[in-house]
């Protein structure tokens, strides 16, 4: 199925691109073991168009081509693809609406943050890691139902002002949001490495928070500093 709203020729080649890159990242979320049968997805936004590309909804990952990847508005309604889009779509939609800065979306259900989320519980900042890459404790979202745009309300109002790309959202699992889709996808396996990390620390007694001083360092330093000049690694 698809919408009669035409995708403008100015767009066309930005958006083939983002569909053979979206279908490919999602290849990232099974090679991590992020996500089981064809639970999550990954989505990105189309630059200079409403638009956003996304997953299908309940398509295997093996069959995930750039042409099996719809075409959304930022309302979440259909303008290209022959299936129906991901149930997450209302709140990838929400996220590129609130957060002009947000390039990529991802949801996983990854064992260890889905652990947390089921708890209830935000991933305290006990490891550079988790500085690094997110600026702080990985916070905990309000728990929404799937289906409307709640979702992506809860993950805008928990990200908005916070240094963290990463929410998890209670009784359901890990949000990542990046300046593209690749950076999402990223900080999604992150979310899943310091996640089972800190779980296994807590079993062994209780893990010492880093000074709130030296986290905002280490992130400065991650974030504009390390790695190759244009490209974090």
């Amino acid at each position: 199925m698809s919408a009669t709203t035409p995708i403008s020729d100015a767009v066309r080649g930005t958006v083939e691109r983002l569909r053979a890159e979206v279908a490919s990242l999602h290849g990232e979320l099974t090679r991590y073991g992020l996500v089981i049968w064809t639970a999550g997805n990954v989505s990105a936004r189309v630059p200079g168009a409403d638009l956003m590309v996304i997953k299908p909804s309940g398509v295997s990952y093996d069959d995930l081509t750039p042409e099996a990847i719809v075409v959304t508005d930022l309302h979440g309604t259909l303008v290209e693809g022959e299936h129906a889009p991901s149930s997450d779509t209302a709140a990838h939609a929400y996220v590129y609406r609130h957060l002009p800065e947000v390039g990529g979306v991802v949801h996983t259900h990854s064992t260890y943050a889905c652990a947390w989320a089921a708890r209830h519980e935000a991933i305290p900042c006990v490891l550079t890691m988790t500085a690094d890459e997110f600026g702080g404790e990985i916070p905990l979202g309000p728990f929404a139902l799937i289906g409307d745009d709640s979702i992506g309300r809860g993950i805008v109002e928990t990200l908005r002002g916070s240094r963290s790309r990463a929410v998890l959202m209670a009784g359901h699992g890990p949000f990542t949001i990046g300046r593209d889709a690749r950076d999402a996808v990223k900080a999604a396996v992150m979310v899943e490495d310091v996640a089972r990390t800190t779980h296994i620390a807590r079993q062994l007694g209780e893990p010492v928070a880093i000074d709130a001083a030296d986290v905002t360092r280490l992130h400065d330093r991650y974030q504009n500093v390390y790695g190759q000049q244009g490209d974090l690694q």
